[in-house]
């Protein structure tokens, strides 16, 4: 059996990680590179901790044998939750200028826009997305748009619940839109900003593994998925896409991360703009 070199707290061999990597994969759908072993260890390290467990070898016996709540920490201890406001700021642009408007024709009878924040962390992108549709239906406010936004990890997705940030989180959003999207705390609440119940209203977060049944009864008339198949083999992002492209409206929008692409995964969407393609019905 070969052993890693590294000094380390708890032995953890090639076959620990081999192990962890294709039980991540068959529950999650997240194919870890070879290079990870050491990323792998750090976190899982904790969850033997918090356990009291003495190996890894106890841990994996465990994580086999446990009722579920195990394997939520293990999901959420080996995903990465890397995001911030208006992050890839083009997408939003182009939400406002080309994508809002044509669903105001589109949708004029309905009055009504279905967007899926899919893989929100710890809520960033969807409050963009609000924020976004918000300004520009502010006028128009018998328009019903709702959003819904989800994530595998169950501790970001209570964060974007809460939907409470240190201020170096908006550090990057303009004071004006600051002022009119989020409230300040005083107190044993300085240094923090929570995001007003009016942008909160038209937002539904849930805890989501994207390979498992979805509870949606709506069609997306958008759907953000942005820097989450990076961890997904083709194989597992050609079954997502097509599951994509089976819940949204005729002509949807799918808007993906800036190192995703579609090549070789679907030819079902049709590339628009810069990551960002429509539903081809052809």
């Amino acid at each position: 059996m070969a052993r890693d070199v590294t000094e380390r707290e708890f032995e953890f061999t090639s076959a620990h990680f081999h192990t962890i990597k294709g039980y991540i994969a068959e529950h999650a759908g997240i194919a870890l590179a070879d290079s990870k072993q050491q990323m792998v260890y750090s976190r899982l390290v904790r969850r033997l901790r918090a356990k009291k467990i003495p190996d890894f070898d106890t841990y994996l016996k465990y994580l086999d044998q446990d009722d579920g709540s195990e394997l939520i920490n293990f999901i959420n201890a080996l995903t990465t939750n890397l995001t911030s406001f208006f992050r890839e700021n083009h997408h939003f642009e182009y939400l406002t200028e080309s994508i809002f408007p044509l669903l105001e024709q589109e949708n004029a009878s309905s009055r009504k826009i279905r967007i899926w924040s899919a893989g929100c962390s710890t809520g960033e992108e969807p409050y963009s997305i609000a924020i976004t549709a918000r300004e520009y239906f502010q006028s128009k406010p018998d328009w019903d748009v709702q959003i819904f936004a989800s994530d595998l990890d169950s501790n970001v997705v209570q964060t974007a619940q809460d939907g409470i940030y240190a201020m170096d989180r908006v550090k990057g959003i303009a004071s004006q839109r600051l002022k009119k999207w989020f409230l300040k705390g005083k107190g044993a609440q300085e240094g923090l900003v929570r995001v007003k119940p009016e942008l909160q209203s038209i937002l539904n977060f849930r805890q989501l593994n994207l390979l498992h049944t979805w509870p949606w009864k709506e069609t997306f008339d958008i759907i953000f998925c942005r820097n989450v198949v990076i961890y997904f083999n083709k194989d597992t992002q050609r079954v997502l896409f097509g599951r994509f492209f089976e819940n949204m409206v005729s002509e949807g929008h799918l808007l993906i991360g800036h190192s995703e692409s579609l090549n070789n995964v679907s030819d079902r969407f049709k590339l628009i703009g810069k990551t960002i393609y429509r539903k081809s019905e052809a």
